[in-house]
C-alpha cells in the first residue's frame, strides 16, 4: 500500500468529507487533523494532497496526477 494513502470514511449531511483513515497504519483523522498534517511540509501527506479553500473551509484535495492509488475517495 502506498505510504500516506488516505480514504474518506465519513461525510457530513452536505457531502463534505469529515473523517479520514490512513490505510497504511489505520490512523483515523478528523478534517482538522488531516488538514494540519497536509500543511506540514515534512509529512507524507503533503506529497499526495494539498489544501484549498472551498466555501471558506480548508479542504483536503488529491494532487492532480495520473495515479489512481492516491486519489482521495470515499471507502466503498
Amino acid at each position: 500500500m502506498a505510504k500516506g494513502k488516505v480514504e474518506v470514511i465519513k461525510e457530513n449531511e452536505t457531502g463534505r468529507n469529515i473523517l479520514f483513515q490512513n490505510m497504511g497504519n489505520h490512523e483515523i483523522m478528523t478534517l482538522g487533523q488531516f488538514v494540519n498534517r497536509i500543511e506540514n511540509k515534512n509529512s507524507v501527506y503533503s506529497e499526495n494532497y494539498y489544501v484549498r479553500l472551498q466555501n471558506g473551509i480548508k479542504t483536503p484535495v488529491s494532487k492532480p496526477n495520473n495515479i489512481k492509488y492516491d486519489n482521495l475517495e470515499k471507502r466503498k
